[in-house]
């Protein structure tokens, strides 16, 4: 366990906070006493969640980002100030064969989903340093710990984000730098940019509530968790690698992980 940070009376900056997972924890951490700064590439659904946590009585920023944009990034870092919880969030996923992909589908899939890491991070860990306290989150996925089938880009970005986080952990470590880390892995969500996927066993493998997950999230932040894996099952893969390579995958069309996106549609666009 690392250390943890009540967030009543911090500054926790969210990306894609305009939308699904990111505006529950946008709501989730006001209503803990947060101050939140919420980033989304829209300025209307940014606004909009801003004006609804400021309607409960609670505070609220809202700034229009491009995480892919380093500088619009260092710009907008600049105005939001100290920020105590950072939530690296935002996220795309295109849901297509490699063959099938576009090259701007791949491109933007690794602008927003890895690449956005190190600009926001990079923006905002400086002065957690200073302080010698701090919390960044990496909102990777349980595409991160196994490849899916029409996830070529996807998968491989969050597998990227799971090694972000675990070499910014070891930096952190290292440094004695008081800054703690906290890598989220969720099997699928309701948030909508999933939609059409299927899960062949609801129990062991349900699609997860947003607001669930949500709260889960600011309760590992609290408690300083450094890792959150939805639902327990899959804190089994690791394991399961063990397995030759044959008998991994068949482990894996069992459980029917290879088939969850043969009906995705997703939604036309995802917040940044």
């Amino acid at each position: 366990m690392g250390r943890g940070t009540s967030l009543s009376g911090r500054t926790v900056l969210v990306t894609g906070g305009g939308s699904g997972l990111g505006r529950r924890m946008a709501f989730g951490a006001a209503r803990r006493g947060a101050r939140v700064v919420i980033w989304d590439v829209s300025a209307e659904s940014g606004s909009s969640v801003r004006d609804e946590i400021r309607a409960a009585g609670n505070l609220a920023e809202a700034q229009t980002v491009n995480v892919a944009d380093k500088d619009a990034v260092k710009q907008a870092a600049a105005a939001a100030g100290q920020v105590d919880v950072l939530v690296n969030n935002a996220g795309v996923v295109s849901g297509r064969q490699l063959l099938d992909a576009t090259d701007e589908d791949i491109r933007r899939t690794f602008d927003v989903n890895v690449l956005a890491l190190y600009w926001v991070t990079r923006a905002f860990l400086p002065g957690m340093v200073d302080r010698g306290r701090g919390t960044v989150v990496t909102v990777a996925s349980a595409a991160g710990l196994v490849g899916v089938a029409k996830q070529t880009d996807y998968s491989a970005s969050k597998f990227a984000a799971f090694g972000f986080n675990e070499s910014l952990r070891a930096e952190l470590r290292n440094g004695r730098t008081g800054v703690s880390t906290l890598v989220v892995c969720p099997y699928y969500i309701d948030t909508g940019m999933f939609d059409g996927v299927r899960t062949r066993f609801p129990r062991l493998l349900p699609i997860l509530k947003e607001e669930e997950v949500a709260a889960g999230i600011l309760d590992a932040i609290e408690s300083g968790r450094q890792k959150l894996v939805l639902p327990p099952l899959v804190n089994l893969v690791p394991a399961a690698r063990m397995l030759p390579v044959g008998a991994f995958d068949r482990l894996m069309d069992v459980l029917g992980i290879n088939r969850t996106m043969d009906q995705f549609t997703g939604r036309a666009r995802d917040a940044l």
